[in-house]
């Protein structure tokens, strides 16, 4: 993500010139905002499979799916973000009344590439920290085996189990009730190092 010259005093106003715009996607915190950039084979890869996975798991229960062109406004954090992939559990709540901006994920997937993982471990966590919906905040990494869930427990910690170079481990995700096998999340996925592959 790259900071765009432009800056808003208030999230409406962003809100406004974001849903007008038709070729690019921005993010907004805290009046700033950053330009999404496009992403790599194996970023897109990694997420058509969770989509998928999730999908096809979760058919016949309350809960929904949605990829990354939908907008989640994180209230507390004055922040507006599209997450690779989210889980709704029950009815979706939205910003307003034109429902393309939700609030109420009660899981968060974000594909991570060197390049991003430290602000989605750090400053992105920190604002999907104070969404009350969210119990699962899960970080695939897209250059190697890795899947890490963090949980919100009952005392409003949070607490990490990693996936590490084990396909056959599967990923558990008790509040959607559900889990995902670490080889179905990189099916097809190419772990090559290759030079250039950041976003």
């Amino acid at each position: 993500m790259s900071v765009q010259p432009k800056s808003y005093d208030r999230f409406e106003d962003y809100l406004a010139v974001e849903r007008e715009s038709r070729d690019e996607k921005y993010e907004y915190v805290a009046g700033q905002v950053y330009a999404m950039t496009g992403a790599s084979f194996n970023h897109n890869l990694i997420t058509s499979n969770l989509v998928r996975t999730l999908g096809n798991r979760l058919e016949s229960g309350p809960c929904l799916v949605l990829a990354n062109d939908m907008r989640l406004r994180i209230e507390a954090a004055d922040a507006c973000v599209y997450p690779d992939v989210m889980v709704l559990r029950d009815s979706p709540a939205f910003h307003d009344q034109r429902r393309d901006v939700l609030t109420n994920p009660v899981v968060v997937f974000e594909v991570i590439s060197p390049s991003t993982e430290g602000y989605d471990r750090g400053s992105k966590f920190g604002f999907y920290r104070t969404l009350p919906s969210l119990r699962h905040y899960v970080l695939i990494a897209q250059d190697r085996l890795g899947v890490d869930v963090f949980t919100r427990q009952a005392d409003g910690h949070w607490l990490l189990e990693a996936y590490d170079a084990c396909p056959e481990a599967e990923v558990a995700l008790a509040a959607i009730g559900c889990a995902l096998p670490v080889s179905e999340i990189y099916a097809n996925v190419d772990l090559t190092p290759l030079a250039g592959d950041q976003a």
